[in-house]
């Protein structure tokens, strides 16, 4: 009798496991169709240097939320707290619709995590699953920047990195100058491109970081640190790596840069910046009451990982996970009776068409066209770069246009980044209406800078283009795209960028008042080359 009692507990209690297993794949599976363009715009990501260390860290997140569950022993009865996990899933889920709606896939690759925290809080309870908020946190690590974030952070590091470079290499008694990013050594010139501002090792370094801190058995404050020092390390040893790029190409030729010595290089100052953290945290400790060592501040315990892995059998049905399940079916089914092709392609004519005389301002010379690695970089559908000319008296203004029929997928790259790159550097730059001065009703929002090379200066206007509206902030820009994408799946537009040089004694006034009558006159054709629908 007691054995066919046992035999039945133990089949309900298989039963009872597989009902749970079922309902977390069956919740898995549909989050992930649902997911399925985040999570593609992670694998492409992944396959750039920048972000090649994506796919570690899921593991490394595994790894974390293991060791974290061996504080937690399985639990006896029902788990009471679930459904704060179901809310946070149907959030994952409505930012993941905005994003699919926008056609942004990098928000959905964010709404997945999300989800990730609310299906462990599902399964474990809100009492629990909070708990494991470091794990989950870790995976932001994998994630691609947004396009205009990273551009301006990459900017950031290669003007911060070149301007302590250049000061290592004025320490060192070499000869050298600083133009925006590009470093002057008299014989050569230097320019720290994208790939040099440490991008490609400081999300590395940053994810290390935070595991060390997480591992770290210290004071809180030890533990911020650790964090937090994963930049300045990585800016000042990347600084370095350029002066030492500086010296090694004005002592043996450019030639040397390429190849293995920039692989290795690259690899040494990423170890360096390693060990520089370990070198802190043993700093610090000494200053710890107890004066523990390296390895007994560290938590590296990793035994008995594989026999909480398979915990996963344990799961429980319930409600909660019942609920997490039909709400990836619903948003999958919701998704299916959403309209594919709510936007529309527009009608425009081509830039090429674009009036070669424009009031009194003539073009001179023919179209110019970029390089081809600019306009890759640039990634536009059509553009138009010409000179125009008013008389041999009046300086000359540059019109630049540019336009997207998709702007989702990367889009506008705002002058603030470019102007940099090309060894300008922005002494001023303000956000002004200048509809008062055109005579326009509607708000006219632009860009005016100051730019200078050398002794060279130039004032520029640009603004962006979407729809009817001219926006002078590239995050607005951004935010509108998102907000169009999600109301009528609209997601084209354009750039348009004004450029005079300015004489030596000549007023800001006179250098504007030649891009205001440039402004009106482009202002009225515009609108067949970039639609205001």
């Amino acid at each position: 009798m007691a054995s066919s009692e046992n035999f039945t507990a133990v089949r309900d209690r298989m039963s009872f496991n597989a009902a749970g297993m079922f309902l977390l794949a069956l919740a898995t599976v549909a989050a992930g169709w649902f997911f399925i363009d985040g999570l593609d715009a992670l694998l492409l990501a992944w396959q750039t240097p920048e972000y090649s260390h994506g796919p570690l860290i899921p593991i490394l997140s595994g790894l974390m939320f293991l060791r974290e569950l061996k504080q937690y022993p399985p639990q006896d009865g029902p788990v009471p707290d679930r459904w704060p996990g179901v809310a946070v899933i149907a959030l994952a889920f409505f930012f993941g619709a905005l994003g699919k709606l926008a056609q942004v896939d990098d928000i959905v690759a964010y709404a997945t995590i999300i989800w990730v925290g609310g299906i462990i809080l599902v399964t474990m309870g809100w009492s629990r699953g909070w708990h494991f908020w470091p794990s989950v946190l870790h995976l932001v690590y994998m994630l691609p920047l947004p396009a205009t974030l990273y551009y301006k952070v990459s900017i950031w590091l290669q003007m911060v990195s070149s301007e302590i470079g250049v000061g290592i290499l004025k320490l060192l008694s070499v000869p050298v100058f600083l133009e925006g990013n590009i470093i002057d050594l008299g014989v050569m010139r230097l320019h720290v491109a994208e790939a040099c501002s440490g991008l490609r090792y400081l999300f590395p370094i940053m994810s290390f970081s935070y595991i060390f801190a997480v591992l770290y058995r210290g004071p809180k404050w030890h533990k911020a640190v650790l964090l937090l020092a994963a930049v300045p390390i990585t800016v000042f040893m990347n600084s370095v790596r350029i002066a030492m790029a500086g010296i090694i190409a004005n002592s043996y030729g450019v030639e040397w840069l390429e190849g293995f010595t920039h692989f290795f290089e690259g690899w040494v100052i990423f170890i360096i910046c390693i060990v520089l953290l370990f070198a802190l945290a043993r700093l610090m400790l000494l200053f710890h009451p107890g004066r523990p060592t390296l390895a007994d501040a560290l938590d590296l315990e990793t035994s008995g990982l594989l026999a909480q892995a398979g915990r996963i059998r344990q799961i429980r049905p319930s409600a909660a996970m019942a609920a997490a399940a039909v709400l990836g079916l619903a948003a999958l089914g919701a998704w299916q009776l959403v309209p594919q092709d709510r936007g529309h392609q527009v009608t425009r004519s081509a830039f090429a068409m674009f009036p070669t005389r424009l009031g009194d301002w003539q073009q001179r010379g023919p179209e110019q066209r970029l390089e081809p690695d600019i306009a890759k970089a640039l990634g536009a559908d059509d553009y138009r770069q010409v000179t125009m000319a008013r008389d041999a008296a009046t300086p000359t203004v540059g019109l630049f246009m540019a336009f997207y029929h998709d702007q989702s997928k990367g889009g506008v790259h705002s002058p603030e980044i470019c102007l940099p790159s090309s060894g300008w550097e922005i002494a001023k730059l303000e956000r002004v209406d200048i509809a008062p001065r055109l005579g326009v009703d509607s708000q006219f929002m632009l860009n005016r800078a100051i730019i200078q090379k050398g002794e060279s200066r130039m004032m520029v206007y640009y603004w962006f283009q979407q729809g009817e509206r001219r926006v002078a902030w590239d995050v607005a820009a951004k935010f509108y795209l998102l907000a169009d994408g999600i109301r009528t799946g609209q997601t084209d537009g354009g750039i348009v960028r004004l450029t005079t040089p300015m004489g030596a004694q000549e007023s800001e006034e006179s250098a504007e008042a030649r891009l205001l009558e440039m402004t009106r006159e482009v202002i009225a054709p515009l609108p067949k080359f970039m639609p205001e629908e």
